[in-house]
């Protein structure tokens, strides 16, 4: 069964815990994460069939819709995106990495399924809003030309929103790079 994802930031904490609730009350979906994001923001991240997530998202938007800085439906996302959300990757430390960089978890989770979708990439790692001031970024390995291609596709979805913060794509990194990420 393919799964869709429902990403939802707040610009108020307990109003983002209240949501959350008022999400996982109205629908079958499964809670990923849900946490206060910096600089004050709230955000939630929930998985499950495409019309449970959309009828959640829906529900919060149209009960703190005063609250809501962004938020995303994506469907049919890629495994990987999953997997990466829940942080049990397993993406082994080779080849070029690519990173995209936005100014929201919502944008970097959709740029995360397009670049995947684009090439034949894998998610290393997929980091939202904890700790990097409510950013949100994708790690990508795979051979340069297809890392690029999907660092390019991903990187204009985030343009399109404005939420492009900065790209990078490193041909061969170095091991005490690798050792670090």
């Amino acid at each position: 069964m393919f799964k869709s994802v429902g990403v939802i930031e707040l610009k108020s904490i307990p109003k983002g815990v209240e949501a959350t609730d008022a999400a996982l009350k109205s629908a079958g979906v499964e809670l990923v994460s849900a946490h206060p994001a910096c600089p004050g923001k709230y955000e939630m991240i929930l998985t499950g069939s495409i019309s449970n997530v959309t009828a959640a998202v829906n529900h919060v938007l149209s009960r703190f819709d005063g609250y809501v800085i962004d938020s995303s439906v994506m469907g049919r996302i890629d495994e990987q995106v999953i997997t990466a959300l829940f942080g049990t990757q397993t993406t082994a430390k080779k080849g070029s990495l690519g990173l995209i960089e936005t100014f929201s978890a919502a944008t970097s989770i959709k740029a995360a399924d397009i670049a995947v979708k684009t090439a034949r990439v894998e998610i290393y790692d997929l980091r939202v809003s904890r700790g990097m001031g409510g950013k949100g970024v994708v790690l990508i390995t795979g051979e340069v030309g297809d890392v690029t291609a999907a660092v390019e596709a991903g990187a204009s979805y985030a343009k399109t929103t404005g939420t492009l913060s900065s790209t990078s794509v490193i041909a061969a990194p170095h091991e005490d790079l690798w050792n670090q990420l």
